[in-house]
C-alpha cells in the first residue's frame, strides 16, 4: 500500500515494515517475518511499539465493540499463542505485556524494560491474530494509528 507522502520517512517506514511483517505471519513466513522484523528493529523502538499498541488496541476494540472484560483479554492470548506455533520467536509472556500494555494497563515505560525483539514479534503475531479474528486488513489501522499520532504531535499543549 501507498503511504501517505506528507507522513514522515520515519512514519511511512513503520507502516510499511508493519504491514510486510503482519503479512509474513499470517502467511507463516518465518523468512519474510524475520526481515520485516529486523526492519522494525532498525527503527525507533518507542515510535514502533506505540502504533502497533494502537493497532492492538483498536482491534480489541473492533472484535469487543460491546467492552471488553479479563476473560476476552485471556482468551487473545491463548488464541494468538496457538495461532502463532509456526514460530520458534513466540514468546508468551512478551505476548501477554503486549495485550496487556496496549489496553493501557502497564506503562510504556514497563515495555521498554523487555527485551526489544521480544516486545516486536510479540505485537506482530497480536495483530495478526486479531486481524485475521476480525477478518479485516491492517492497511486501515495503520492509517489511523499513525494519523492519529501524527493528530496528537501537532496539538499544541496549553
Amino acid at each position: 500500500m501507498g503511504w501517505p507522502n506528507e507522513w514522515p520517512a520515519v512514519a511511512r517506514a513503520i507502516a510499511t515494515a508493519t504491514d510486510d511483517a503482519v503479512a509474513a505471519a499470517l502467511a507463516e513466513s518465518s523468512d519474510e517475518c524475520d526481515d520485516a522484523l529486523s526492519e522494525l528493529g532498525a527503527l525507533p523502538y518507542e515510535q514502533v511499539v506505540s502504533v502497533h499498541f494502537r493497532i492492538v488496541r483498536e482491534l480489541m476494540e473492533t472484535l469487543h465493540p460491546d467492552g471488553l472484560a479479563g476473560e476476552d483479554v485471556s482468551d487473545a492470548l491463548a488464541r494468538c499463542a496457538r495461532r502463532s506455533a509456526w514460530t520458534p520467536r513466540l514468546d508468551v509472556p512478551s505476548l501477554a505485556i503486549v495485550l496487556i500494555g496496549a489496553l493501557g494497563v502497564g506503562e510504556l515505560d514497563d515495555v521498554s524494560a523487555h527485551e526489544p525483539g521480544r516486545v516486536l514479534v510479540a505485537s506482530v503475531l497480536a495483530i495478526a491474530d486479531l486481524a485475521a479474528a476480525a477478518r479485516i486488513s491492517v492497511s486501515d489501522y495503520l492509517l489511523s494509528a499513525l494519523n492519529d499520532i501524527a493528530r496528537a504531535e501537532t496539538v499544541e499543549m496549553p
